[in-house]
């Protein structure tokens, strides 16, 4: 399974999925791993960002992901110890 969302803290959210205090999606299908991300200062870029690839299919998600995260490594992976 994969989500998409946006957030201004993301060791924060990331914490919360990971500990199943993010959504009852992420909690259900047990989402912890951060294997891609894309920074940005401005909000609306964000959620355009994010409205766009929520249409996109699930082979072009894993694409983008596999394109930068090959072997799909959590990279919040040291985050919290």
């Amino acid at each position: 399974m994969l989500y998409t969302g946006v957030t201004s803290d993301l060791q924060r959210r990331v914490w919360q999925y990971r500990f199943d205090r993010g959504s009852e999606h992420t909690a259900k299908y047990r989402i912890h791993n951060l294997v891609w991300f894309e920074e940005t200062d401005d909000v609306s870029v964000a959620i355009v960002k994010e409205k766009q690839i929520k249409t996109w299919r699930r082979q072009w998600k894993m694409n983008l992901v596999e394109f930068e995260n090959p072997q799909r490594l959590d990279l919040a992976n040291d985050w919290y110890g």
